[in-house]
């Protein structure tokens, strides 16, 4: 359990040190148009890689079904990594013009194959590690890692604000995180290296069952497919709008300063990631679907009003505590995504049915909800935004409701 969660919290402080940075660094790599228009830039970049996810939650997927779980998390954690690096050591565009944004775009693309399979296998892993009992609570521990990398990479951000003069920290000081990330990556390598594989894959690999590929999962388990991709579609949206988009949002539309920013996220972040244990037990005491249908109907409900509320507020704890509404009932379904998807899929398709459909569902609502976000405020029309995201949310509640209960009806045969 320490090795998946411990590979998984840095494969995401890579990841969303992108995120995190991308207010100093967005002119670097971008350096024409107004402070909107870079960021548009940056969170471009952000979907292509999550693009790439897809791709890498296929070819991983596979290979963590065929030669096991601990290879496939090995190998993402050594190819996060690399994408690090590469954004650590790319220069910006005044030193080598347009070659720099292309830089970015590919490191993205290497890092968005690594956490695409980097899902998957971690969820799965963790689900089948878990124990019947209290699977809930102990896979709910994939999101604490998940939201563990970006707070991280926020808290990072925060310490290099107070250590670093700001034009130092516009000039070179967002590249430290970055070699950070790389660091863990490492350590994370060493942990995997020494974790045992799954007694659910030892099993099945002894008895040869025949390994699932992309064709079968989608001709034998259309139905859990698309119930995946439902209830991520809006499962993602609402979770990158209070996670990720929000700390722009906070200075760019609210009003509120970059080091405010970034503080308010953190501390947002720090109780949505105590939440998680606490809904994953509530799940194993009254099932999966209740908790994904107040997360999802709330999410439905409250978007706007909490939006807008953040957008007029001039309090800092004002903004906390709206955010820090909407994420508690976002932890309904943050808290138990990984082991329901892992709950619906055989051994041998688990980790293409976990990974798979999450990240095109990811890709195209998650991914993009900074651009489109953006996009929104760059016409003059920022509130259409909140409805779009609240549309999503009532898609993914219309799934949930097709949701047979999972606690009682696993997959997971330990």
């Amino acid at each position: 359990m320490l090795g998946g969660s411990a590979g998984n919290l840095v494969e995401w402080f890579d990841w969303y040190t992108y995120s995190a940075a991308a207010l100093y660094f967005a002119p670097i790599f971008f350096p024409q148009g107004d402070q909107t228009a870079q960021l548009l830039q940056t969170a471009a970049v952000f979907a292509v890689g999550f693009f790439a996810r897809p791709i890498g939650a296929w070819l991983m997927g596979r290979y963590a079904d065929r030669v096991g779980r601990k290879a496939a998390l090995t190998l993402s954690v050594s190819m996060m990594c690399g994408g690090s690096l590469a954004i650590a050591a790319t220069p910006g565009a005044a030193v080598i013009g347009v070659a720099a944004p292309i830089v970015l775009l590919l490191a993205r693309i290497f890092q968005g194959l690594s956490l695409g399979g980097e899902y998957g296998a971690s969820a799965t892993y963790i689900s089948e590690m878990a124990g019947r009992r209290y699977r809930g609570f102990w896979s709910s521990f994939h999101y604490v890692t998940l939201i563990g990398g970006q707070l991280t990479a926020l808290a990072v951000l925060i310490v290099l604000q107070h250590l670093l003069r700001k034009a130092d920290m516009a000039a070179w000081g967002w590249r430290i995180p970055f070699v950070i990330g790389a660091g863990l990556a490492v350590v994370a390598y060493w942990l995997r290296q020494r974790m045992q594989e799954s007694s659910s894959f030892v099993r099945a690999a002894s008895e040869e069952a025949v390994r699932g590929s992309l064709r079968q999962l989608l001709r034998e388990h259309p139905r859990e497919v698309l119930t995946v991709l439902g209830f991520t579609a809006g499962g993602s949206i609402i979770f990158y709008v209070y996670t990720t988009y929000m700390q722009k949002f906070l200075a760019n539309t609210a009003g509120f300063s970059k080091d405010q920013a970034t503080e308010i996220s953190a501390l947002s972040l720090i109780a949505f990631m105590v939440a998680q244990p606490l809904c994953g037990w509530l799940s194993d005491k009254v099932g999966r679907k209740p908790m994904m249908l107040v997360a999802f109907g709330g999410g439905a409900l409250v978007t706007w009003p909490v939006m807008t509320g953040v957008a007029e507020t001039r309090s800092s704890w004002s903004a906390f505590g709206l955010i820090f509404a909407a994420m508690m009932i976002q932890s309904g379904y943050t808290s138990i995504s990984a082991v329901v998807k892992a709950e619906l899929f055989p051994t041998t398709l688990r980790t293409l049915g976990v990974a798979v459909p999450y990240a095109v569902a990811n890709a195209a609502f998650g991914g993009t909800a900074e651009y489109v976000a953006l996009w929104f405020k760059s016409i003059g029309s920022e509130r259409g935004f909140y409805i779009y995201a609240s549309a999503l949310a009532a898609i993914s509640f219309l799934a949930a409701m097709t949701l047979r209960e999972t606690r009682l009806h696993s997959r997971i045969a330990d």
